[in-house]
């Protein structure tokens, strides 16, 4: 089951947590049943929620909190700068010092296609949907779906 992970000793998981090969998760929480798949990365201070799947090559960087019931698809990836250097002004390497994390919250019951980008500070509405490919660049509101880039509003979500 972990065979070539590397889970840092302060990784909080669950209870019944599936993980692939291939992962790099530390300083992150993950909640009860949820499953992360191969080549996937979650840094310190990220949370995965119970029941989450989270999709192969998917990258979940500090600052993200993902509720309960979360689909993420494969190869979704996460910001949590909006203006990335790699000097400082003088020209220095930039240091942890340098920015500050601008976090990005999926509610419960979202959705995320294969392949979307979710730019920092932005909050996805509880059982939203992102289509593939889609770069979320705003918030999203609550039973709707986006698709494009930027995502736009398509529709709301039909109740089940």
């Amino acid at each position: 089951m972990r065979e070539f992970c590397r889970i840092a000793p302060d990784v909080q998981l669950g209870e019944n947590v599936s993980i692939y090969s291939f992962v790099n998760l530390y300083g992150c929480s993950i909640g009860d049943n949820s499953r992360v798949g191969a080549f996937v990365e979650i840094q310190k201070n990220a949370h995965i929620g119970k029941n989450v799947k989270v999709s192969s090559h998917t990258f979940i960087c500090e600052g993200v909190t993902i509720e309960d019931n979360v689909f993420v698809g494969h190869n979704v990836s996460f910001i949590n700068d909006k203006y990335p250097r790699a000097t400082t002004e003088v020209g220095a390497p930039q240091s942890e010092a340098d920015w500050h994390v601008v976090k990005t919250l999926v509610k419960r019951g979202a959705s995320i296609g294969t392949s979307a980008t979710i730019l920092c500070g932005v909050t996805i509405g509880e059982n939203a949907v992102i289509g593939a490919g889609s770069v979320v660049t705003r918030d999203v509101p609550e039973n709707t779906i986006v698709a494009g880039n930027p995502a736009r509003l398509m529709r709301k979500v039909v109740a089940v």
